[in-house]
């Protein structure tokens, strides 16, 4: 057997029925686990001596509003972890989908991993998904004024209001969008003997 299906043989065994799918494709292992179980299968993840992920590598939200121009099967918004085990030196790709589309919610993971912390705040910013027990909940990358969620992909390309300093008013003034929007048409200029050999 193979370090890798090895890995996901363990997984199996040791998280059983908090898998909702897995598999393994392009040299990794991806899981899929349930909202309610979540907090719990990253904490067996973590402790559990066949598995032993200290790490948390990277943790994002996903938002598969119209993904492939298929019919969802899960909810819309999802949270998507990378882990590490130094031991083992394997890796594992985790995907939690937040049940409440209106309210995407999921449970924090920082009293797990701290690493957690900026990752998830980012998550909420950009996406608006909540991390349920992060106690410290809070914009990352957009001002804190900022309305909407910018990486939905119902958010407006241009946004609501853009933001600029006033040297008159020596401040940061927000004001609406004044981009008009336009389309761009690329220009192509070939030579008459393009592609042809010289």
């Amino acid at each position: 057997m193979i370090k890798i299906e090895r890995l996901h043989a363990s997984l199996l065994e040791v998280l059983g029925s908090k898998i909702v799918s897995s598999k393994i494709a392009l040299g990794e292992v991806t899981i899929e686990v349930g909202a309610a179980d979540y907090k719990s299968a990253m904490q067996v993840l973590r402790d559990h001596e066949l598995l032993r992920f200290q790490q948390l590598i990277d943790l994002c939200g996903i938002d598969y509003y119209s993904y492939g121009n298929l019919p969802r099967e899960s909810g819309r918004f999802a949270v998507v972890s990378h882990l590490l085990s130094v031991d083992y030196n394997w890796r594992v790709r985790v995907r939690v989908h937040a049940t409440d589309d209106e309210l995407p919610t999921v449970a924090s993971v920082v009293d797990i991993w701290s690493s957690a912390n900026w990752f998830e705040r980012e998550a909420f910013d950009l996406f608006g998904i909540v991390f349920d027990g992060h106690d410290d909940l809070r914009r990352i990358l957009t001002d804190y004024g900022f309305i909407g969620h910018p990486f939905r992909k119902d958010f407006p390309l241009s946004g609501y209001v853009e933001m600029r300093y006033d040297p008159e008013q020596k401040r940061v003034v927000y004001q609406p969008v004044t981009i008009e929007p336009r389309e761009i048409v690329p220009r192509i200029i070939r030579e008459d003997a393009y592609g042809q050999g010289r």
